[in-house]
């Protein structure tokens, strides 16, 4: 087991790794930007590491950085959390080098599932349904790899995700234009301009698979996760198990995730994410080579701690239950991403200081953040705030759970989406079930731009 690990995130999934960490004995080190530096993870670990200015290209996405301070604080692990340098081969390579464990699955991996294209290729190998579309990154005789396709389709990153590079072409007239804009956006996010062509889903769910895997050959899949309430690519309410998802299907996706996973000699959780069409066939859309940020829905459903795995896999062990132990479905589950944001204004992010923090509690109520009162959320970062998780015995009493702790949740001081997902909650389209990826839209009678898809939120 290892002795330190680093953590090389930030906010309320840097608290989740230090508190794991102690739990299992094992000292942490947080990093922090010079904006971070009043931030609860560098409270709650061990050892605490400035690395850079406030911007992330300077501080959490400086990977020299990262490993000097790994180095000089003796860590023999480096877990990633989410986002920055989590699904960067070239990080987890370099940890390897420097003969650090990167917490995570190994480069040759990353490299594989990481880029959608590749990704999508492999997936198709291991005879996992795949949205119809070109079979490879598009060349310049766009137009007529499209029409083969068949208009709408969506033009989409090969790298990355959120919604970047993305746009939906409804006819050929439009399509020379879109390209170049995705291409021109997907540069600027990710570096790599590439981009290919999938055919529209309409009205789809959006509905992932949770893997494991060890260094024995154990894979494991757990129950899904419905992702579909999402606002502008970003997912906003997740749970365990989705209202569209009957138990044939439920086992098809579990079993299409570990075939893809084993076609990449995938270790560590991951996560495979799918759509689900309205007469209820999946496909494919990508890996996220990470922990997710609604891992928590996972662990309430079935009562197993993923970021405890991670660290238990990269240290070499098996894990510590098997696929009939993690395919139990022990209650349901709904997590709400409270995000510093204002819904009545294009969800315009609003930075400030917590003036008063209350969290709600009970029975069946978890929430992970890094807030407390008095704190300052910086303008220069994602805008999550907390995730409130519930889970109780069905989806009707996860609900009434969901409003009761939503109602007892109260930061002062700056705008959140605390009354979005009340407003939610109270849907009838929501209780009932029948909802698309379109329902925020919807609910706030927000025309969008036509390049809006929910095809690939993370």
């Amino acid at each position: 087991m290892f002795k330190k690990v680093l953590i090389a995130n930030r906010s309320e999934i840097a608290v989740r790794v230090v508190r794991a960490c102690r739990e299992l004995g094992i000292r942490s080190v947080a990093v922090y930007s010079e904006a971070d530096r009043e931030s609860l993870h560098v409270r709650l670990a061990d050892e605490a590491v400035c690395i850079g200015p406030a911007p992330s290209k300077l501080s959490y996405l400086d990977m020299d950085a990262v490993l000097s301070a790994a180095k000089i604080t003796g860590a023999d692990a480096v877990h990633p959390g989410y986002g920055f340098l989590s699904e960067n081969a070239e990080f987890s390579k370099a940890c390897e080098d420097l003969g650090l464990v990167f917490i995570g699955p190994k480069p040759e991996s990353i490299k594989k599932l990481g880029h959608k294209s590749t990704a999508k290729e492999l997936a198709r190998s291991a005879q996992v349904p795949v949205v119809p579309g070109t079979k490879g990154l598009i060349d310049d005789d766009f137009v007529k790899e499209a029409q083969s396709v068949g208009f709408p389709v969506m033009v989409k990153a090969a790298a990355g995700g959120g919604g970047k590079g993305l746009r939906l072409v409804r006819t050929p007239e439009e399509l020379e234009a879109q390209v170049r804009l995705a291409q021109s956006e997907a540069q600027a996010a990710f570096n790599d301009g590439s981009v290919y062509i999938e055919k529209f889903i309409d009205r789809p769910r959006h509905v992932e698979i949770q893997i494991a895997a060890d260094g024995h050959g154990q894979v494991i899949a757990f129950p899904e996760r419905d992702c579909t309430i999402q606002r502008r690519h970003q997912k906003l309410i997740e749970e365990s198990p989705s209202p569209a998802v009957q138990p044939e299907t439920r086992r098809l996706m579990q079993e299409a995730a570990v075939r893809l996973a084993r076609a990449a000699g995938y270790t560590n959780v991951g996560t495979v994410e799918f759509l689900l069409d309205p007469s209820g066939r999946f496909y494919f859309i990508e890996v996220n080579t990470r922990l997710q940020v609604e891992h928590p829905v996972t662990e309430s459903v079935t009562g197993l701690d993923l970021v405890v795995a991670q660290i238990l896999i990269a240290s070499g062990e098996k894990l510590p239950f098997d696929q009939q132990r993690a395919s139990e479905i022990r209650a349901h589950s709904i997590e709400h991403r409270i995000n510093a944001e204002d819904p009545d204004r294009n969800f315009a992010p609003c930075p400030g200081r917590v003036d008063r923090l209350t969290l709600p509690g009970g029975a069946g109520v978890r929430v992970d953040t890094h807030l407390y009162s008095g704190y300052t959320v910086p303008s220069y970062y994602d805008s999550l705030l907390a995730k409130l998780i519930v889970w109780s015995s069905d989806r009707p009493a996860a609900i009434a759970k969901s409003l009761r702790a939503l109602s007892e949740f109260e930061i002062d001081g700056l705008k959140t989406t605390i009354g979005l997902h009340r407003k939610v909650l109270g849907h009838p389209d929501f209780k009932s079930g029948s909802f698309d990826t379109h329902f925020i839209e919807r609910l706030n009678h927000v025309q969008q731009p036509r390049s809006d898809s929910a095809a690939a939120a993370r």
